[in-house]
């Protein structure tokens, strides 16, 4: 157990590392971009590619669950047609921990042309991807765990953690409250522990 262990360490010291980072200021140029995305009567899309796509279809489900209605954008469909699903003033935050991926630079160009802006969520703050954004929030990573240190671990808990935080945030700052969590998630134990 001696790797599962180092690797969870790993992670929590990446993401220590990672919070010594974010800012503030980082995620309020973030909401300024979703907050005139609701003044266009916008939406908001998630996107990854790999290990990323997974992220970024919890993320939306987080998002949508917390009073920011999201949807999921399948990144390696975006060339083949669901892109379609964007429109003029909607938001796409774009999930990858290089910034470099060829499928998602395909897709931030089609779904650009189709008049989205771009949040960028990367480990890389000089990729591609961050400069073709928007706005961008770090979720950088130095090591990843694990004994060839190669798998998304240490950089996945880091996007999945900074879209939470994220999401958080919007809960505040949309009022979202307890009923309207409810109206949401009625069944399950969420559900029982909401009811009026």
């Amino acid at each position: 157990m001696s790797e599962a262990l180092s690797t969870f360490d790993v992670v929590l010291s990446e993401l220590r590392s990672l919070r010594e980072v974010l800012s503030k200021q980082h995620f309020e140029k973030v909401l300024a971009v979703i907050a005139e995305m609701d003044s266009l009567g916008g939406r908001l899309h998630v996107t990854g590619i790999g290990k990323s796509e997974h992220v970024a279809r919890y993320a939306a489900a987080l998002f949508a669950s917390t009073g920011t209605p999201a949807s999921f954008l399948a990144g390696v469909e975006a060339g083949h047609g669901s892109s379609g699903q964007i429109v003029p003033g909607d938001v796409v935050i774009a999930i990858s921990n290089s910034g470099e991926t060829e499928e998602l630079r395909l897709a931030i160009t089609a779904v650009r042309g189709l008049g989205a802006k771009i949040i960028a969520i990367t480990g890389n703050s000089e990729s591609w991807l961050a400069k073709n954004a928007e706005a961008f929030l770090s979720a950088a990573v130095e090591k990843e765990g694990g004994g060839l240190g190669l798998a998304p671990r240490a950089s996945a808990a880091a996007q999945t953690v900074v879209l939470a935080s994220l999401s958080a945030e919007l809960e505040v700052a949309r009022n979202f409250n307890r009923q309207d969590f409810h109206a949401r998630h009625p069944a399950g134990a969420l559900g029982r522990e909401t009811k009026a």
